[in-house]
């Protein structure tokens, strides 16, 4: 079976993008469903987080967009912020070569009063979790009759969540000559119960996203003290060598002194959790979805809904008291059939704890010890990315057409070397090739993005 992006019908800006940021092969989500999705299909398909979903969907959604009037034609409700803000990501990283389009993310969180003014402008596609999204569409801030696509994103999660109710009251106000796209990593009574609901003779796709035995590599080491755990962390990573990487802290105390532990190394992490402003937590995120920065270092709250792909391993600073909360950190790491690693320390304390942890995942977790490690070995990764910013945004009517526009014709970069498009409300954040980003800050500050000038700089 060819599981190429190119046998699809799809319009020439995306073939061409799809090119450019080297989707080639097609996952297994996205090879059952998305012949589908083009031929308007409605579908109920199995696809956990990091199997591919996103493109299955944006995809069909981008495919037969109209750009020409500003009508919000898309809606892809979320369970969690976090999540939404990366599925928008991840459609406008896919929707960068077609001109004009808008994509606005609407969740809670965020005042209400520049959600209404940027809906007040129109938008083509609303990324939103359904809380916020039906009060909008309450007081008609989002408009629902020219919907032509409507997408429940990790669905089982948001009936787990409470809102159920909530999904039917804004299907209802939505044009029932749609597709409709229902994913959820399983199908529970209550998936299809919904999907009877709000669907019409739904497609029903299941795709085993599992790891397979082999996938993951795990590895505990025993610890005398809690204090010897970070100076193992730098006898890891200098081991392993990881590209990418979430380091799981039990608080937020550890994470912060985790991050700056490794920042006096010379290793560039960031640490990420409750306490965080949104801008200085949005900021964070961006720079590692983007490739700038190869360590996070987060609270099991705060990476909640984080869906980065391509994960090299996990570190487990503290076990998690739940197991079944130490099978969704493992799940971060080895998808889309690229193997993985996780790297545990522990205390003897911990000793039944992780015995469950084993009974639980099924597969071979190798117990080494910390005597085996060679601490004279370096962290030598660095980052190939660069973030800048861009003091101007969505108010600005800015779009990632005429960011890359400038980029390439101002700053004299490759397609290539531009990576992810970040356009929030009152700034942008690009992802530039570590050796470029000079260039394109210098050469961007004195030319010009659009019409006005903007400030351009390193975040």
């Amino acid at each position: 079976m060819n599981n190429q992006f190119s046998t699809l019908k799809l319009r020439p800006e995306l073939t061409k993008n799809l090119s450019e940021i080297k989707f080639s092969e097609m996952t297994p989500i996205q090879a059952a469903s998305l012949p589908l999705i083009l031929k308007g299909k409605d579908i109920v398909g199995q696809a956990k987080t990091g199997s591919g979903k996103t493109a299955s969907f944006g995809l069909g959604i981008l495919n037969s967009l109209d750009t020409k009037r500003m009508q919000t034609k898309a809606l892809v409700l979320c369970p969690t912020r976090e999540l939404a803000e990366q599925v928008a990501l991840e459609l406008r990283k896919l929707a960068r070569m077609i001109k004009n389009v808008k994509i606005t993310t609407i969740t809670g969180g965020v005042g209400y009063f520049h959600q209404e003014r940027s809906l007040e402008h129109g938008a083509h596609i609303i990324v939103g979790t359904p809380g916020r999204v039906m009060k909008l569409i309450k007081t008609q801030f989002i408009e629902t009759e020219n919907i032509e696509s409507f997408v429940l994103d990790e669905a089982d999660r948001m009936l787990d969540m409470g809102f159920y109710d909530q999904i039917l009251e804004i299907e209802k106000s939505i044009s029932k000559d749609r597709q409709t796209l229902l994913f959820s990593a399983t199908f529970p009574e209550n998936i299809l119960k919904l999907s009877e609901s709000i669907q019409k003779e739904a497609q029903k796709i299941e795709v085993d996203a599992t790891h397979e035995n082999g996938d993951i590599e795990q590895y505990f080491y025993k610890l005398d003290s809690h204090k010897d755990k970070s100076k193992t962390v730098l006898k890891l990573l200098g081991e392993y060598n990881p590209e990418r990487l979430i380091i799981f802290c039990k608080t937020k105390r550890i994470t912060d002194d985790l991050a700056d532990f490794l920042n006096d190394h010379d290793i560039d992490a960031e640490s990420i959790h409750g306490d965080l402003e949104q801008n200085e937590r949005t900021k964070v995120l961006t720079e590692f979805s983007n490739n700038s920065l190869p360590i996070l270092v987060a609270t099991d709250v705060a990476a909640r809904g984080i869906d980065i792909k391509g994960l090299s391993a996990v570190i487990n600073f503290d076990l998690p008291l739940d197991t079944e909360d130490y099978v969704h950190r493992i799940g971060r790491t080895g998808r889309a059939g690229e193997k993985g690693l996780v790297l545990s320390l522990f205390l003897e304390v911990e000793r039944a704890l992780v015995d469950r942890i084993k009974e639980q995942v099924e597969d071979e977790c190798k117990e080494v010890a910390v005597e085996t490690l060679d601490e004279s070995k370096q962290y030598l990764v660095k980052p190939p990315m660069m973030t800048i910013y861009i003091s101007g945004g969505k108010k600005q009517k800015l779009r990632p057409g005429d960011i890359l526009g400038a980029l390439v014709k101002e700053a004299g970069l490759e397609p290539s070397d531009v990576g992810d498009i970040s356009i929030l409300p009152i700034v942008t954040y690009v992802a530039i090739a570590k050796g470029k980003a000079q260039q394109a800050v210098e050469r961007l500050s004195r030319g010009k993005i659009k019409n006005p000038n903007f400030r351009v700089g390193f975040i």
